[in-house]
């Protein structure tokens, strides 16, 4: 049926190998989170009641005190910084991005920008980078603190990067001047301790990318606090429908649909067996690599015991001189198949996410990578 729809527009079917990225359309739906989206399509809702109940639902699930859907990690992060900067106030929210008159500056660890800083300043804000790229103290994030500073931006994933400060020290520093935590958390979905441990961190303000819960690929959640929850609403599509305020939310509109999606998407996630999950991934990755074993000159490893990330990757290394092509050029080769893989040309070698694969096309990642690392 979908392939139907794809050769009626010309569109190009990919084998997804490269995991939950929103260049190949973030994740597929399961049966129940697809049924409970075309449930919700059928019928016309409030939807201020809507995301009032929903994000109810996912706060209790998370052990939050509020939360509500958005378009997006990306859009929770840009409302999250409003909504700390603007509070409720009516004026201020019109105001944005123009934030002249509120305390407009986020610290950040300088040895963690990354690309998504920009959601910051697309509230308005000013980035304010502590320490340098080997890492920051205590004491530099203490100091950094000044009259204009509305909170501290923290990128949960950084935390994996040698001297950086923990979201605990963090949380202690911001706590002892007053200040809220606004916190990236978009794909940090596992070990579920992880996952529901940030909103109770003290944090004001986390965000998630749904696409990772195997939501629609255009949702978010962004939960903490109850106040700077709802002073992040007021900067989102429903208030400047239902208060009339002009925010620059408007944009950020998400569907009843996606609302209701995200909701049963994370309940079935925290209802999955996340070892059988594993053992799947598993037997995908060993499937590739018994593939390849006749390749003397490439070698395989399951990332996993390294990573212990939510999902298991195996990367693949070769020498460029014996297989003929850099990592760059398998990628292509790949992508311009027939089938088309999209895999990660990583460090000097490819990686392969396994975990968006649908059944069977292990087989097929498997051949048409030894068919390109043969040489």
């Amino acid at each position: 049926m979908g392939s139907d729809i794809y050769t009626e527009l010309g569109v190009t079917p990919v084998i997804n190998a490269m995991g939950h990225v929103t260049v190949l359309g973030g994740s597929i739906l399961s049966p129940a989170v697809q049924a409970a989206m075309d449930a919700a399509n059928s019928l016309y809702v409030s939807m201020d009641e809507l995301q009032d109940k929903a994000g109810q639902a996912i706060a209790k699930m998370l052990g939050a005190e509020a939360a509500f859907v958005t378009s997006g990690a990306f859009a929770a992060l840009v409302l999250g910084a409003a909504g700390i900067m603007t509070g409720g106030d009516p004026a201020k929210i019109a105001q944005l991005p123009d934030t002249r008159g509120m305390k407009d500056e986020f610290l950040f660890q300088k040895a963690t920008r990354y690309r998504y800083d920009r959601c910051i300043t697309t509230a308005g804000a000013k980035l304010i980078e502590v320490g340098d790229e080997q890492g920051t103290t205590p004491d530099q994030l203490a100091a950094a603190i000044g009259p204009q500073t509305a909170g501290i931006f923290f990128f949960a994933r950084g935390e994996r990067i040698p001297g950086t400060l923990r979201l605990a020290q963090v949380m202690e520093i911001a706590q002892a001047a007053g200040l809220p935590v606004l916190v990236d958390a978009a794909g940090e979905v596992y070990p579920l301790e992880r996952l529901r441990g940030l909103p109770q961190s003290g944090a004001g303000l986390v965000c998630y990318g749904a696409k990772y819960l195997s939501s629609a690929n255009s949702t978010g959640i962004l939960c903490g606090q109850a106040g700077l929850v709802s002073a992040a609403r007021l900067n989102s599509f429903t208030g400047y429908e239902s208060q009339n305020n002009r925010s620059i939310g408007r944009g950020y509109k998400v569907d009843r649909q996606e609302i209701v999606a995200t909701a049963v998407a994370l309940r079935e996630w925290l209802e999955t067996d996340h070892e059988e999950r594993f053992q799947q991934q598993a037997a995908r990755i060993e499937t590739i690599a018994r593939r390849l074993a006749d390749l003397p000159h490439v070698t395989t490893r399951n990332l996993w015991p390294e990573e212990q990330g939510p999902w298991m990757r195996l990367h693949i290394a070769y020498p460029v001189e014996r297989v003929g092509k850099n990592n760059q050029e398998i990628a292509a080769a790949l992508k311009a198949g027939n089938p088309s893989i999209w895999v990660r040309p990583e460090g000097e070698g490819l990686t392969v996410e396994v975990h968006t694969l649908r059944p069977g096309e292990e087989q097929i990642v498997a051949d048409a990578l030894h068919q390109h690392l043969a040489g």
